[in-house]
């Protein structure tokens, strides 16, 4: 799955964001979601989520 849809995006899931001062290069960071902060059901660039670590990015990857 690709993060561009909420409802496929649950807190406690394992997934790789890009963070915002990745974007140019597109590096992914993993982590494990803590809480979702895009109020949308849906967004181009991903979903933004704010991971267990603290960072912050759109999701681009689902792990299962």
């Amino acid at each position: 799955m690709d993060g561009t849809k909420r409802e496929d995006i649950r807190p406690g899931q394992h997934v790789s964001i890009v963070l915002k001062h990745d974007q140019a290069t597109g590096a992914l960071t993993e982590g494990i979601v803590e809480r979702i902060l895009t109020s949308s059901a849906h967004h181009p660039h991903g979903i933004k989520v704010k991971l267990s670590s603290g960072q912050v990015g759109r999701v681009k990857e689902i792990h299962d």
